[in-house]
């Protein structure tokens, strides 16, 4: 028997029902606090997540929850910082060419560790382990032009939404971002910690 399949939402549908998901959680009123056998059963014969997420590692912003996303929904990757690699490249490239979403989020966060290292690093000398180093390359450069005599909380928030427009830029200059596929889109956003609200950044 074939699976019912929903038509795919188009990426304004699809960031839409983001913006609700995350008015839900707001408001305590998630739609998934638990998980049907049906619904394992039908996700384990395909998957058709609507949006694709960028987001950081850290543990108090997992995409399901805070877009009040369900199984099979968000197709999500995270790393530290929400920053770019080849391993990154290859799995947003597999969302796009066949999972075929047709929204991608690059999701930071208000406190992001990896961004407050990169500054630490940038304008105070801070150092940190090999590996760490390597990760802060790719935040460095969204850093060119803020202003270090900004508050400390101020300057923390410019870099996080700066680091996030700088993943942005550099999608938008691979391939597929050129090739502009016919209704994809391609948004940056930063959750706020303090109040759980997402904030889509304009372009």
């Amino acid at each position: 028997m074939t699976a019912n399949v929903a038509p795919a939402p188009s990426a304004d549908e699809a960031l839409a029902r983001l913006k609700e998901g995350n008015e839900r959680f707001l408001k305590g009123e998630g739609h998934f606090p638990t998980m049907q056998r049906e619904v394992l059963a039908d996700l384990a014969r395909g998957q058709q997540p609507y949006a694709t997420i960028l987001g950081c590692s850290d543990s108090r912003v997992p995409p399901e929850l805070v877009f009040d996303a369900g199984f099979g929904e968000l197709f999500v990757i995270r790393v530290a910082g929400n920053v770019l690699g080849p391993s990154i490249l290859g799995t947003l490239q597999y969302a796009g060419a066949y999972l075929r979403t047709p929204l991608f989020v690059v999701l930071g966060h208000e406190g992001c560790g990896a961004v407050e290292a990169a500054l630490g690093s940038k304008f105070h000398g801070a150092e940190y382990a090999s590996r760490v180093e390597l990760l802060l390359q790719n935040i460095l450069p969204a850093l060119e032009g803020l202003d270090p005599r900004r508050s400390p909380d101020d300057l923390m928030q410019d870099a996080v939404e700066a680091n996030v427009r700088h993943t942005v830029d550099s999608l938008l200059e691979t391939p597929e971002a050129k090739s502009n596929r016919a209704g994809m889109k391609l948004v940056g956003a930063v959750y706020e910690l303090h109040t759980g609200r997402v904030r889509f950044l304009k372009s």
